[in-house]
């Protein structure tokens, strides 16, 4: 299996999201090291979506989010649960789908040039694991098939956790 290099053009963002969820799949499959696999998951999708700053993991260590493998800028470190799109994405259970980060109410400006943001908690059951988390420096860059997609490419490195 080859893996994109380069953003391939696609009819529309299913199409795009499948493909990639394929090649994630291929990539991840038969490694177990949750770092390893967090790190190349996190420089597949940086290479194969468009538009984006930051891409990566905040994983829980127990008492907060830690930043893990990710691809862009330097990142916060440390984030409280609850606080900022990450925090709350992992304190809800639901995944954030942010068009615009300064009206969200206390959002964590890492990254100046974030504009909007996606984050997918990442659960084994009732045990927190951590987030994935995408940021744009354009206002709306994520919809509804962004999410989607997003939880499916989740589903693929979860999977590959065993």
């Amino acid at each position: 299996m080859t893996f994109a290099a380069a953003p391939i053009q696609f009819a529309n963002k299913a199409e795009l999201y499948a493909d990639l969820a394929e090649q994630a799949g291929g990539l991840l499959h038969g490694e177990r090291n949750p770092i390893a696999n967090a790190a190349n998951f996190a420089a597949l999708v940086w290479h194969a979506l468009p538009d984006l700053n930051w891409c990566g993991f905040y994983l829980y260590d127990g008492s907060e989010l830690v930043v893990g493998p990710f691809q862009g800028k330097p990142a916060c470190v440390r984030i409280a649960l609850g606080k900022g799109v990450c925090g709350t994405a992992a304190t809800t259970r639901q995944t954030q789908l942010v068009r615009d980060v300064n009206a969200f109410d206390g959002h964590i400006a890492c990254d100046r040039a974030s504009n909007s943001e996606i984050v997918v908690p990442l659960f084994d059951g009732d045990r927190l694991l951590g987030v994935w988390d995408v940021d744009s420096p354009t206002l709306a860059r994520f919809d509804d098939d962004d999410r989607v997609g997003m939880e499916r490419l989740c589903a693929v490195f979860m999977a590959s956790l065993g």
